[in-house]
């Protein structure tokens, strides 16, 4: 059974409440278990983590290193500030697929570019909450055809 580690970034513990009509309804924990639902379906068992501070996701990209075999990331605004994360996510030795809830493009132009995209598989962004979902699945099929 694959491991899955979904990295949540800063700001999204407050989803649900912090710009409903842009980031929607769902909350962080409705995401998890709609998240924890679809694993099960998928035969891929599912570990998530948020944190609002960069260096806390930098230290668990680098520990997840031998611990888990893809990770579905959504770096919230250090997408485009942070190089550090970029070069985390390019040094954890595993498969990671960025999400975003919004689709960055459309919106302001500092949100146009993704620093971390480059040294992700892929990149699943617009859907809302769904963005998780698609961006599980393809990171499960991306894990199993890698075999």
């Amino acid at each position: 059974m694959h491991r899955i580690l979904v990295l949540h970034g800063p700001n999204l513990d407050a989803l649900g409440t912090r710009e409903p009509d842009v980031y929607g309804h769902d909350s962080l924990s409705d995401i998890v278990q709609r998240l924890e639902r679809l694993a099960a379906e998928l035969g891929v068992e599912v570990k998530s983590h948020q944190s609002n501070h960069e260096g806390v996701l930098i230290d668990t990209l680098h520990g997840a290193r031998g611990r888990t075999d893809g990770i579905l990331l959504n770096p919230g605004g250090l997408t485009h500030t942070s190089v550090a994360l970029r070069d985390a996510v390019a040094a954890a030795g595993v498969p990671v697929v960025e999400v975003h809830l919004t689709n960055t493009a459309a919106r302001e132009p500092f949100r146009h570019t993704s620093l971390v995209a480059g040294a992700a598989v892929g990149v699943i962004q617009g859907f809302g909450a769904d963005s998780y979902l698609l961006g599980l699945r393809a990171l499960a099929g991306h894990l199993a055809h890698a075999r």
